[in-house]
């Protein structure tokens, strides 16, 4: 098997066939990663990012198809990127499952789906990537959401899903450090959910963002960067990228 050049590091990038994966894989790779692509259903995507990327620098690409659902499937991503390149330095929890749960019409499956995606899959990932992680003194970056600590009305699922990656980012960096570094980045408005928002609730959302715009996919990359390369000396935090949302006024 191929293995990564001496000092090239390695980084599985959750759900990133697509929109902010996408970003992040494209930006990761740009910085010298060699780059194990997850997807579940966008396996056209995720191979057409894979040829583009590789054009670049032939052999950096790994894709990886699974069901983040399957818990029995996720050991076999992170065994997957290491039998490819030789190493881990990164895991980015990326993949997300979002859509509402109005109290008195959620299901047990809903609740599954939503709680699988969004923190029991970036766990056992986490446990599976942790002693590759050790090794080549990595990091985990988890992508979370305001939501987490700002829930929105009819998404109650989904909001105790991101708490939970939130509880469990910093729970980890205890538990991980000071081998691994374990952060989190937490976006206000970047892209538009692809099915439902009403044009009303948009104008609202950016009336309470100080910055009046949505983020950029390209922003979150920047930042899942550099908690992964630049930000040496922390773990446990989150990176708050919501156009000043947050901020009462």
């Amino acid at each position: 098997m191929p293995t990564s050049p001496t000092g090239a590091p390695v980084a599985l990038v959750t759900g990133s066939a697509r929109r902010l994966g996408a970003a992040t894989v494209r930006r990761l790779h740009a910085e010298g990663f060699q780059v194990a692509i997850h997807c579940r259903n966008s396996r056209a995507q995720a191979d057409a990012l894979a040829r583009e990327l590789e054009q670049a620098r032939p052999g950096s690409i790994l894709v990886l198809q699974a069901d983040l659902a399957q818990s029995d499937r996720l050991p076999g991503l992170v065994a997957g990127t290491v039998d490819r390149f030789g190493r881990l330095d990164a895991l980015v929890n990326n993949a997300s499952a979002f859509f509402p749960t109005p109290v008195g019409d959620t299901t047990p499956a809903q609740w599954d789906t939503l709680l699988a995606s969004n923190a029991r899959a970036p766990f056992f990932l986490a446990q599976a990537a942790a002693p590759h992680l050790r090794q080549s003194r990595g990091a985990i970056v988890n992508m979370v959401d305001l939501y987490a600590e700002r829930p929105l009305a009819g998404h109650t699922v989904y909001c105790m899903a991101k708490a939970a990656l939130l509880a469990m980012t910093r729970s980890l960096a205890l538990e991980l450090a000071p081998q691994v570094r374990v952060n989190a980045v937490s976006p206000g408005a970047i892209l538009w959910p692809e099915e439902g928002g009403e044009d009303e609730a948009r104008r609202d959302m950016l009336e309470r963002t100080p910055m009046d715009r949505t983020g950029t996919p390209e922003e979150i990359a920047s930042a899942v960067h550099w908690l992964l390369r630049e930000a040496t000396y922390s773990t446990g935090q989150v990176l708050y990228l919501d156009g000043g949302r947050r901020l009462p006024g």
